[in-house]
C-alpha cells in the first residue's frame, strides 16, 4: 500500500494548544475553493490569504496592541516610520495641508520636508506646546495635525487639551505619537486623538531585536484606508518580528516602572553635576511644561531623559568615549540604558543653526533608560559627565 505524505502545511492534531502563539513565517495560505476565498476577502469568513495583507503573528500583537490603546482593529506594519507613512498618505491626498509640531521625530521632520510636499501634501510645523501657534499655522487646506504628547528629544510636552479642541472645532483629525509615553503613561484616544501612531520597536517590544510600527484609527473608514495604503506599498511586518515584540509585551509594565523610575533618579543625578547645563525630565519641577506633564500623564515621566552639558563637539565625544557600559546608540526603549547625540544621528538632517533653535546644540544628549540598577546607571552618568571635561567649560 503507497503511504501519502500529508498535505503541504498539516499541523498535527493535538487535545492541547501551545501556551505561546506559534510563528506563522507562511507567505501564502490555501483554501479549498474560489468561494471560500471570496468570503475571506469580502469579509464573511475570517482568514488569511497572501502575508503582506496579513498574517497571524501581526493580527495577534496589533490585538494586544488595541488592548493596551483602546483601540480597535490597529495594524502593525514593518517600522514606526511605516506607520507615521501610512497614518500621513492613508488620510491626505494632493492639495492636502498637514500641519506638525516642530519638534518631531527627525525623519517625521524629514518626511514633512522631503517627501509629502514632492506628493503634492503641503506641510508646515508649529510649537505643539502652545495651542495659540497651531491654531495660528492652520490653512484653508489644512486637514490633519499630526504631534507627539512628549517630543523627542527634547522632552517637551504638548499642550494636547489646546490642540485637541482645536482639531475638533476646526474639524481636522489629530494625529498623535505616543511612542515616548506610551499607553502606560497616556492614551490619545481618551484624549480626543482620530489616530494613534507607535513605533513597537522601542519601548514596547524592548530588546533592540524587533523593527515594527502600529497604527489605530478611530473612524472605520480612515481605519481601512490606512490598511489598503500599507498593503499597496508593501509595509508588512515581519511575522518573526510580531512574534518578538509579543513576547516583549508580556514584561512592558515591569520594564516600563523600572525605566521610568531610572529615568527619574538619573535626571535627578544630572542635575546636580557640575557642567551639565540642563536636564529635561517632566515630572522635575524645573521642566518647562512640569505642569501640564503633571496634569496630562498623571506623574508619569517616561523612561526618556535630555540633558545638555557646556561645551561643544569634543565635549561630546569625551562623554560618550568616558560613558563605560553604556551603548552610544540611535535607539531607545531597550532592556540596557542607550545614550545618542541628536546632532550626528536623529536630526542630524536639520541645519546646526535649525537644531539650536530647537535646543540641540552639540551638547545635547537623549537617554533611553533601562533596567539596570539604579545606583550603578547613576554613577556611571557621573563618572561620564566627569570625563568630559565640561565642568571646565
Amino acid at each position: 500500500m503507497t503511504r501519502r505524505s500529508p498535505p503541504r502545511g498539516a499541523w498535527p492534531d493535538s487535545a492541547s494548544r501551545p501556551l505561546l502563539t506559534p510563528i506563522q513565517p507562511s507567505v501564502v495560505y490555501a483554501t479549498g475553493a474560489p468561494d471560500d476565498l471570496d468570503a475571506i476577502y469580502e469579509g464573511r469568513a475570517q482568514g488569511f490569504t497572501y502575508a503582506r495583507e496579513g498574517h497571524p503573528n501581526a493580527v495577534a500583537l496589533a490585538r494586544r496592541i488595541d488592548a493596551m490603546e483602546g483601540a480597535q482593529d490597529g495594524l502593525v506594519v514593518g517600522s514606526g516610520m511605516a506607520a507615521v507613512t501610512a497614518a500621513l498618505l492613508g488620510a491626505l491626498k494632493a492639495g492636502d495641508h498637514v500641519l506638525g509640531g516642530d519638534q518631531l521625530y527627525g525623519r517625521t521632520l524629514r518626511l514633512f520636508s522631503e517627501t509629502l510636499p514632492g506628493l503634492g501634501i503641503a506641510t508646515s510645523t508649529a510649537d505643539a506646546t502652545d495651542a495659540a501657534a497651531m491654531a495660528a499655522a492652520i490653512r484653508p487646506e489644512t486637514r490633519m495635525i499630526l504631534i507627539e504628547v512628549v517630543s523627542n528629544p527634547t522632552i517637551r510636552v504638548a499642550d494636547v487639551a489646546g490642540i485637541a479642541r482645536l482639531a475638533r472645532d476646526r474639524g481636522l483629525l489629530l494625529a498623535i505619537d505616543n511612542t515616548f509615553t506610551t499607553p502606560r503613561a497616556f492614551r490619545p484616544f481618551d484624549h480626543g486623538a482620530d489616530i494613534v501612531i507607535h513605533s513597537v520597536t522601542k519601548l514596547l517590544a524592548g530588546h533592540s531585536d524587533a523593527t515594527l510600527g502600529y497604527v489605530a484609527a478611530r473612524d472605520a473608514d480612515l481605519r481601512a484606508r490606512i490598511a489598503t495604503l500599507a498593503v499597496t506599498t508593501g509595509l508588512t511586518a515581519s511575522p518573526f518580528d510580531c512574534w518578538l515584540a509579543e513576547r516583549g509585551l508580556f514584561t512592558f509594565d515591569l520594564r516600563y516602572d523600572r525605566a521610568e523610575a531610572n529615568a527619574a533618579a538619573l535626571a535627578d543625578t544630572l542635575a546636580r553635576l557640575p557642567g551639565v547645563r540642563r536636564v529635561l525630565y517632566p515630572t522635575r519641577a524645573d521642566h518647562p511644561d512640569h505642569n501640564r506633564a503633571a496634569a496630562l500623564l498623571g506623574g508619569h515621566g517616561s523612561h526618556m531623559v535630555s540633558f545638555e552639558i557646556a561645551g561643544g563637539r569634543a565635549e561630546a565625544n569625551a562623554l560618550v568615549r568616558a560613558a563605560e557600559g553604556i551603548a552610544f546608540a540611535p535607539t531607545l526603549g531597550d532592556v540596557a540604558t542607550t545614550l545618542s547625540h541628536p546632532a550626528s544621528s536623529s536630526h542630524r538632517g536639520l541645519t546646526p543653526e535649525r537644531r539650536a533653535d530647537l535646543g540641540m546644540g552639540e551638547g545635547f544628549f537623549r537617554v533611553s533608560a533601562g533596567c539596570e540598577p539604579t545606583d550603578a546607571l547613576c554613577e556611571a552618568f557621573a563618572r561620564a559627565v566627569e570625563g568630559s571635561g565640561a565642568a571646565a567649560v
